[in-house]
């Protein structure tokens, strides 16, 4: 399965990936060399430390490279009147006689303590594209899943304060 994501997601990734190198990486070379230098690497915890701290670096290189390299690319626009990437949306849920917020963005932003599902999430998938009025089910599983009605859409284009989730 390919992420979805948007020009600016994968322009945001290539300057992560770029930090990455020429700062993250040089620092934790020398971290490694210094702790190195420091003797017996049996009992050197910095040594360890500052290790893992340039594995996961590496890690977090190559897992962004691949994201890029396997992605799908999709638009940010939708209609005037429809739910689309990046918009507010006020939906009631029935079950709960409740109104929450949320906002729609890729994969990579998604962080739900902050109000942002990703559009592949079931709630992001049951939403996107439908208009201010509508009644939707959201499958949860084949067995369970409950309606929402869209209440209010919020048109915004992103602002590129929505941070990846990494490490």
């Amino acid at each position: 399965m390919h992420n979805q994501l948007t020009k600016n997601d994968i322009k945001k990734m290539e300057e992560e990936i770029e930090y990455r190198k020429l700062v993250v990486r040089k620092e934790a070379i020398e971290a490694v060399k210094e702790a190195r230098a420091q003797g017996d690497l049996s009992e050197n915890f910095e040594y360890y430390a500052a290790k893992r701290d340039k594995n996961k670096n590496e890690s977090r290189i190559r897992y962004l490279e691949r994201m890029i390299r396997t992605a799908e690319v999709i638009e940010d626009k939708s209609a005037e009147d429809e739910v689309g990437l990046y918009n507010t949306v006020d939906l009631y849920f029935e079950e709960d006689d409740l109104v929450e917020t949320y906002r729609l963005v890729t994969t990579v932003r998604g962080n739900t303590l902050n109000g942002s599902v990703s559009i592949e999430s079931p709630i992001g998938k049951a939403i996107l594209g439908k208009k201010v009025g509508d009644r939707v089910y959201v499958s949860i599983s084949e067995t369970a899943g409950y309606y929402v009605v869209i209440r209010r859409i919020e048109k915004t284009q992103d602002d590129g304060t929505d941070k990846l989730r990494g490490f």
